[in-house]
């Protein structure tokens, strides 16, 4: 058939290819393979295999993630929404930085921060509480250090927390230790293995050590947590809000965040609340309330998101 339409062609004295370009149109996944193959040919094969899977199944998220939240909390969890939505694929991408999405392939992206993401909305999940943990052997038979002690140890430290340590050492009212001394590791997950290991004293989001809290293989040295104002957020562009398939991931994911934080005892939802955006705060802490937030009114400046977890 194709020869046939390529001789009419020639005989009207038209190009072949042009009224093919007329009449042809990408759908968004043959977008998505086209711009993913001008970029990366070497990835030709697995996107052809994402295009084709987009076609027939229920659908595929693309989602970009911080790595050791996909690791430690996220991935745990999916087989509950795979036994729910047997016909969705969700990809996950780490990515350390932020972006635009209309620049990539993603859906959706999990991140920490603050609600401000331009041109996108972000759904607030759960906040945050860093806690100082070490190998038991570190303590030789203690079981609780006061906080000046730290001094006597490696500090062990996040790349993209710099600051971690010397807000920890200012609330408990310490200005005479040195603050940067230590090693520097790019990943929560590098940070939690150098404090099995035995290397100094590191400081990470509680919820991310949960296991190693439970195993023994780490302790909580100091009962002195530091507790953020940021959160984890599960953030679109306004574009996708009417997206059933994403639709469905964000129920099933806010609504997991909400049956995770009623577990944990150093955070609890707003009293009389049962609204699924609203911040989940410390016992300790004022209730503050952090409805989904859309950019596409925000007039200040949006800060460098750090995603490196």
């Amino acid at each position: 058939m194709l020869p046939i339409k390529r001789g009419v062609h020639q005989l009207r004295n038209e190009p072949f290819d042009e009224e093919f370009k007329r009449r042809i149109s990408l759908t968004e996944p043959g977008e998505i393979y086209a711009k993913r193959v001008r970029e990366n040919p070497e990835r030709l094969e697995r996107d052809m295999l994402v295009a084709m899977a987009r076609r027939s199944a229920g659908g595929i998220l693309e989602l970009a993630v911080i790595p050791t939240f996909a690791t430690r909390w996220l991935i745990p969890r999916l087989p509950a929404f795979y036994a729910q939505h047997d016909d969705i694929v969700v990809n996950l991408t780490t990515r350390a930085a932020p972006f635009l999405f209309k620049d990539t392939p993603f859906d959706a992206a999990i991140h920490f921060g603050d609600p401000l993401w331009p041109g996108s909305v972000a759904k607030y999940l759960f906040g945050e509480e860093i806690t100082a943990v070490c190998s038991p052997r570190l303590l030789a038979g203690k079981t609780k250090l006061t906080p000046r002690d730290v001094a006597g140890f490696t500090l062990l430290h996040q790349s993209a927390r710099p600051d971690a340590w010397r807000q920890w050492l200012a609330q408990a009212a310490l200005h005479d230790i040195d603050s940067m001394k230590g090693q520097r590791y790019e990943l929560f997950s590098m940070l939690v293995e150098a404090a099995k290991a035995g290397l100094g004293i590191a400081l990470v989001p509680r919820f991310l050590v949960a296991h190693e809290l439970r195993a023994r293989e780490l302790v909580r040295p100091f009962d002195l947590p530091l507790r953020s104002d940021k959160g984890y957020y599960l953030v679109y562009p306004e574009r996708k809000q009417n997206s059933a398939l994403l639709r469905t991931f964000e129920d099933w994911l806010l609504t997991t965040a909400h049956s995770y934080i009623e577990t944990q005892e150093w955070i609890r939802p707003c009293h009389g609340s049962n609204r699924l955006d609203v911040c989940l705060h410390s016992p300790r802490r004022d209730c503050t309330i952090r409805p989904a937030f859309s950019t596409r009114n925000a007039t200040r400046k949006s800060p460098r998101l750090r995603m490196n977890r």
